[in-house]
């Protein structure tokens, strides 16, 4: 456990010496990956996103694959398809060549300008972890690991992804621009001759086996209880629902949604090397895992309502319930 957790630390280092100034971001990364999630990259472009993907994956031993999304991207260019391939005797017989998402960890770059068809066919291997072709059901490897990226600036030609293709991811996070200290930083380590190499610190199998202990950290009571308590106060249709929520949202976080909160929070707690659950590791990953889930109506956008500090508040009428 403790040699696990030294390489958690020393490959979350790593990255950091790769990707400047975006510690908080590395940090969510590497629980998205030992909570057994997926995560979804919003920000403009140029700040790293993929390069962060690359790094991640140099530095965890992943076998990596890219696929940049497109209008004309379909579905059997990321699951795979049929081929006409020789037989030893010269015969032409049909057999399935695997597709990009057979690799333990896909940047799905700008997924977002891809149709819905070919959306829904990489969120359904997401859940299912397995595809369907040819007659056969192919298990992904393990561990699997989507990292989706959007861009928030540019909308056209794009598809939104839906709410309920949204909520398969357990982490969105936002990218944001350095400052001009880590810009310096940046400038003076990738514009000079220097080669940054990093080192490899975890395995595909050390990935598993923390996923198992991630799942293993204890969980309070009273703690369940306030995470309960907190997803259904979301709810507009909630009897107890505040007033500024039955006016300001839409709708609110899911059972699913719930989970991700508990396994970001166990998540979180594992990698600062802590052994259980507190409410801290819950505030901590509060908006990562609901930012995504939790819509504003079209009131709350138009009178400028901060989903921040909303959640926050909800957040802590809950704990203050159960103490």
């Amino acid at each position: 456990m403790h040699r696990l957790l030294a390489a958690l630390g020393a490959a979350r280092d790593e990255i950091g010496r790769a990707v400047l100034g975006q510690e908080r971001i590395i940090e969510d990364l590497m629980i998205g990956l030992i909570a057994g999630g997926h995560v979804l990259l919003e920000g403009p472009p140029g700040v790293g996103k993929t390069l962060l993907v690359r790094t991640l994956a140099q530095a965890t031993g992943l076998s990596f694959s890219r696929v940049q999304f497109t209008p004309d991207l379909m579905p059997a260019d990321i699951t795979g398809s049929m081929v006409l391939v020789p037989d030893t005797s010269g015969r032409n017989m049909l057999e399935f060549q695997r597709g990009a998402i057979f690799t333990q960890l896909l940047l799905a770059d700008e997924i977002n300008r891809a149709t819905p068809r070919t959306q829904s066919a990489l969120l359904e291997a997401m859940q299912e972890r397995t595809v369907s072709a040819a007659g056969q059901t192919m298990k992904l490897p393990e561990p699997f690991f989507v990292l989706a990226t959007q861009n928030p600036l540019e909308m056209d030609g794009t598809y939104i992804l839906p709410e309920a293709q949204i909520d398969r991811f357990l982490l969105q996070l936002d990218v944001p621009l350095p400052t001009a200290e880590t810009l310096s930083a940046i400038l003076d380590s990738t514009t000079g001759t220097a080669e940054t190499i990093t080192e490899q610190h975890l395995s595909p199998e050390d990935i598993i086996a923390v996923q198992a202990l991630v799942r293993s950290v204890p969980l309070a009571d009273h703690v369940r209880r306030a995470i309960a308590n907190f997803a259904i106060s979301t709810q507009p249709a909630a009897a107890n629902a505040t007033a500024d929520v039955k006016r300001y949202l839409r709708f609110g976080l899911s059972p699913r949604g719930a989970q991700a909160l508990v396994l970001a929070a166990k998540g979180h707690a594992l990698l600062n090397g802590r052994f259980a659950v507190s409410f801290d590791d819950v505030k901590a990953m509060l908006l990562a895992t609901t930012r995504h889930r939790v819509h504003l109506n079209f009131e709350g956008r138009a009178d400028g309502v901060s989903l921040e500090n909303l959640l926050g508040k909800l957040l802590d009428t809950s704990i203050k319930g159960v103490l």
